[in-house]
């Protein structure tokens, strides 16, 4: 590893992550201030010496969504007034990205707008984790790596299902096929669609089970939970069709208003998310939500890009 100038800089949506990453590449992160003015203007200075150094910052734009990629896209510019050689932009949780293409007449493509403000504040390079639209790599003007969080998923519930031959892996609706056939096809299981209809935003209803789940372990595979109203109506309804138990497995723990109090009244065994979003008192507490670490997935993709490696054969 071209260790010598690495630098490792974590933002402040999810210090622990970028602890962890930094422990995994057995380097220290750099020193930064990050504060805001009275007016709550963000500022950001970096404390050590970048010129000619290849950076990585790492930072989810996860609530509150705003300040935290103003902090990112300030961190960048500061970086790049720096001479900084090379600026790495390491999203683990791309917000704004369920806005990937005009929903209705009149409206935004704020994927875009967002990828847009990353590149012109300076980045040469964007990582990040199972973007919830896999066009929006083609939003950025630069190389982006996209990872997926399946290897870490599949290693947890090997670890942690004891019965696997009876596993039947669920996609939540139509448009998380693929994903979840990319996980079932990891243990020879069998692939569940909910079919939904969403009567408006932040609110499903389910229609139907396609698949026989009866006394079948089944888990829930998706990307984002965010209200968490979509992934507990499945959970009744698989248990209503005779599942013998229900888990989901999710890359990003939004867990917006009162979604974890409808995971913990809901008919959910459990419900696992990687750190790709840092934990609240409320997460850390509740007793049917767990968080499984991505720091060797991205601290081994940060080292590899270092060293002009494949990324993809991380997946192999």
């Amino acid at each position: 590893m071209k260790s010598s100038d690495m630098k490792l800089i974590a933002c402040n949506s999810n210090k622990p992550l970028g602890e962890a990453i930094a422990k995994y590449l057995h380097k220290p992160l750099t020193q930064i201030t990050s504060k805001r003015f009275a007016d709550m203007e963000i500022f950001v200075e970096i404390q050590e010496n970048v010129r000619g150094a290849e950076c990585f910052v790492i930072q989810s734009t996860s609530y509150p969504t705003n300040d935290n990629l103003m902090e990112l896209l300030i961190c960048i510019d500061a970086l790049y007034r720096a001479s900084a050689d090379s600026i790495t932009a390491v999203i683990p949780y791309f917000g704004y990205a369920r806005q990937d293409r005009k929903t209705a007449a009149r409206t935004p493509i704020t994927s875009k707008l967002v990828a847009n403000l990353i590149t012109k504040a300076g980045a040469n390079r964007v990582l990040t984790m199972d973007l919830h639209a896999g066009q929006i790599q083609g939003f950025f003007d630069m190389p982006t790596d996209n990872l997926y969080a399946t290897p870490v998923i599949e290693r947890d519930i090997r670890d942690n299902v004891r019965d696997l031959q009876n596993l039947m892996v669920v996609s939540p609706d139509v448009g998380g096929v693929v994903r979840a056939r990319a996980l079932a096809r990891r243990f020879d299981a069998d692939l569940a669609i909910v079919d939904k209809r969403r009567e408006r935003a932040g609110e499903s209803e389910v229609m139907n089970i396609i698949g026989d789940v009866k006394g079948r372990s089944c888990i829930l595979f998706d990307d984002i939970v965010d209200s968490a109203g979509t992934l507990c109506n499945a959970a009744d309804a698989l248990m209503e069709a005779g599942a013998t138990d229900v888990s989901a497995y999710v890359s990003h723990g939004v867990l917006s208003g009162q979604a974890v109090e409808r995971v913990e009244k809901s008919a959910f065994k459990e419900l696992v998310t990687t750190d790709s979003i840092a934990a609240t008192d409320e997460v850390k507490n509740a007793s049917k939500i767990r968080q499984i670490t991505i720091a060797p997935l991205i601290g081994e993709a940060i080292r590899r890009i270092s060293n002009a490696e494949s990324v993809s054969s991380l997946f192999d």
